[in-house]
């Protein structure tokens, strides 16, 4: 299946507006002999607030009329399914992704974007919003190296000693556990990177959920768990998500808990992993709303970050 990437150049001067917007004159283009009066806009131009829905919908628009039709689930993704051919089309902002499993087609459609909109042509997908894409003859493999180096390196932890877990097996968070953080800036500005790297690491998805649980008060016992975090990517920056070229269409999961597991309101943590053949195709760790209560004793099994499949290129 052929991947293209392409660039919009320009994106949110090619939308209409549907509205009636008006404009003050700008300073240097006043019209000396009407000096009062204001400009309509046709066109968006970059700052209004309409500038990125008005760029969507002339997209869609456009996209519609070629034959695709907009993805219930997910209303970036436009699919066209036509004479044996099927073809994706993934926008985000002013990014686009195309791939089908013909290249004329692909190539085709590309062509008509081209025609309506002044677009470049990236080529072969390699690197798309902080994932690095990397083909092998078995598949492609996703992974945010860059992303992670920055990280370590903003936070002064590039050359810090690696751990071979996120989570230490005898780790105790408490919310009270310890000295409170006087600038808690930092603590949370690692996590928030760290939500953006769940994209391609399902391994730290536990940690980052119980952390984020003291987001509003953390403590020094806090912040030593994270950097803990920081020195496990280090080590594990290469790994990634492997999407196998050749993959049985069956579905089946993986889910675990971790039994009153929060020692401040004895509320459990859930984990989930869903693989579509061989290929993992989503997964989440959340905090349960209600405290655990059953009549039969269940034993702490505790298998969610050091026993989570750890997918390695």
């Amino acid at each position: 299946m052929d991947t293209c990437q392409l660039d919009v150049n320009n994106a949110f001067l090619q939308g209409s507006l549907d509205e009636d917007i008006y404009l003050a004159q700008p300073p240097g283009f006043i019209d000396r002999d009407r000096p009062t009066y204001v400009c309509k806009l046709y066109k968006v131009l970059y700052g209004l607030k309409q500038a990125h829905r008005a760029w969507y919908n002339e997209l869609r628009r456009f996209l519609l009329k070629s034959g695709f039709v907009n993805s219930l689930s997910d209303t970036s993704l436009f699919i066209l399914n036509r004479d044996g051919v099927c073809i994706y089309l993934l926008v985000y902002i002013d990014d686009i992704i195309i791939s089908g499993d013909s290249s004329k087609a692909v190539q085709h459609y590309i062509d008509l974007l081209a025609r309506r909109f002044s677009i470049r042509d990236l080529g072969p997908r390699s690197f798309f919003l902080g994932v690095e894409v990397t083909r092998t003859s078995g598949g492609l493999l996703l992974t945010q190296r860059r992303y992670i180096s920055d990280i370590l390196s903003r936070h002064s932890m590039a050359d810090a000693k690696p751990v071979p877990t996120p989570l230490a097996s005898t780790s105790d968070l408490r919310l009270h556990s310890d000295i409170t953080l006087d600038d808690p800036s930092e603590y949370r500005q690692v996590l928030d990177n760290l939500q953006y790297l769940l994209f391609t690491h399902p391994d730290i998805a536990y940690v980052v959920n119980k952390l984020s649980q003291y987001m509003h008060r953390p403590t020094s016992d806090n912040w030593q768990a994270l950097k803990r975090v920081l020195r496990y990517l280090g080590d594990t920056r290469s790994h990634g998500i492997f999407l196998s070229r050749s993959s049985p269409l069956t579905l089946h999961a993986f889910s675990d808990t971790d039994w009153r597991g929060d020692r401040d309101d004895f509320t459990s943590t859930r984990a989930h992993i869903v693989y579509l053949g061989h290929n993992p195709d989503s997964w989440s760790s959340k905090k349960q709303r209600f405290a655990a209560k059953s009549s039969i004793r269940k034993r702490n099994t505790n298998l969610f970050q050091p026993r989570l499949p750890r997918f390695n290129g």
